[in-house]
């Protein structure tokens, strides 16, 4: 595998959470795993494969460390580079925006020019829209810690073995 880095915003430590999962299922060093705020054109160049996580609030929205963030994913040149989204939303209380969030990330990575990779079937997942979703699919991974925390472990393990080879 190829030189990978994490980034991550978490308010609650959900997503933080998720991030350190899937660094150990994806034997990435837990000193590669950082908060989107860390995110610099710097950092970027080290790595070949960026898998970026977020939350989603209020109604669809980025978890705040991702504004900054997602301006410098637009304004950077990723191609070359494999990148790979992963989201946590709460699919009852927050129905119809489930990790929304994800979909802003996933757009400033691809309109940059990354090779997107990840994207997993709706089956299974109980909500009623997201703007994650392109044609019947999530653009990434999503998790809802809230209410379906039992199905994480399962869900890390598929996505991770379908990316691996990849990265």
């Amino acid at each position: 595998m190829k030189e990978t880095a994490i980034f991550y915003g978490s308010t609650s430590g959900n997503c933080e959470g998720i991030a350190a999962r899937i660094a150990a299922t994806l034997g990435v060093n837990s000193s590669a795993v950082f908060t989107a705020s860390a995110l610099t054109p710097d950092i970027i160049a080290k790595y070949d494969n960026l898998i970026l996580g977020s939350s989603t609030w209020g109604c669809g929205d980025l978890q705040d460390e991702w504004y900054d963030a997602v301006e410098i994913l637009k304004s950077s040149d990723l191609s070359g580079k494999t990148v790979a989204v992963f989201g946590c939303g709460d699919s009852a209380g927050f129905s119809t925006t489930f990790c929304d969030a994800m979909s802003a990330i996933y757009e400033a990575a691809k309109s940059a020019g990354a090779n997107m990779i990840g994207a997993v079937s709706t089956d299974g997942y109980t909500f009623d829209e997201s703007a994650s979703v392109v044609d019947g699919r999530f653009v990434g991974l999503a998790l809802d810690e809230d209410n379906e925390s039992d199905l994480t472990d399962t869900r890390i393990a598929a996505w991770t073995d379908e990316i691996k080879p990849q990265l």
